[in-house]
């Protein structure tokens, strides 16, 4: 048995989706999670409550907000159509945004709880030696904080692989555009292929169990190494 063309294209556009929405997060979510560990502002409470809504929000309630909002009468996708942009429902742009949202405490979380175990010890102390709050940055607390970043790089990455309401909300399930590896694997379920249905399943769980290994491999080492 093997994989169907569908099944190819479906793969491709899913680690595509799943690859530019973690280097998207990892780009916007480092100076907003270093913004969090280190920020005293009384309020933050509510930035980190909405950054972790998607953990307990179900994936089509925020999928048909966002499909609404997309759609060529909302305000991002009326807003793209008259900036002469291509529309953003039911497109592989649409599924970024909203796999970016949705994968965004898997990211950010990671990020800031790496941030916050550094302490001010190791910044203070390099702020004595006349180091910028940016040199601090790029060669303190980034080369600290590196098992976070693949803890967040890795639950990203997989977390996208396995989306499946929300990207069927904005996205649909068009072939070669918008079907990613679940809705395939819901497709092939639907039509009592479960051949079909096993082999892209037991890939995904394999892929997902192989990344978790190694966030726990290289976290585990680097404890040792600070003992």
């Amino acid at each position: 048995m093997s994989l169907s063309d569908a099944d190819i294209s479906a793969l491709f556009i899913t680690l595509r989706l799943a690859g530019l929405t973690t280097i998207i997060l990892l780009l916007l979510g480092t100076p907003l999670a270093w913004w969090l560990a280190r920020s005293r502002w009384r309020f933050k409470f509510l930035l980190e409550a909405l950054i972790a809504l998607p953990l307990v929000l179900p994936p089509t309630v925020l999928g048909f907000y966002l499909l609404i909002s997309l759609g060529p009468n909302g305000p991002l996708g009326s807003l793209s159509q008259s900036l002469g942009g291509p529309s953003l429902a039911f497109s592989f742009t649409g599924l970024v945004i909203g796999s970016v949202l949705y994968s965004m405490p898997f990211v950010i979380q990671p990020l800031q709880n790496a941030f916050a175990a550094i302490g001010n010890r190791p910044l203070e102390v390099a702020a004595t030696l006349r180091a910028s709050p940016l040199d601090r940055f790029f060669t303190i607390a980034l080369p600290l904080a590196h098992s976070g970043f693949l803890t967040a790089a890795v639950l990203g990455f997989a977390h996208t692989l396995g989306e499946f309401g929300v990207v069927l909300m904005i996205g649909g399930n068009i072939p070669g555009r918008t079907q990613v590896l679940s809705i395939a694997i819901y497709d092939h379920v639907e039509s009592l292929e479960y051949g079909q249905a096993h082999l892209l399943s037991a890939g995904l769980l394999l892929l997902a169990f192989l990344m978790l290994i190694l966030v726990y491999a290289v976290n585990r080492r680097f404890a040792v190494a600070q003992q």
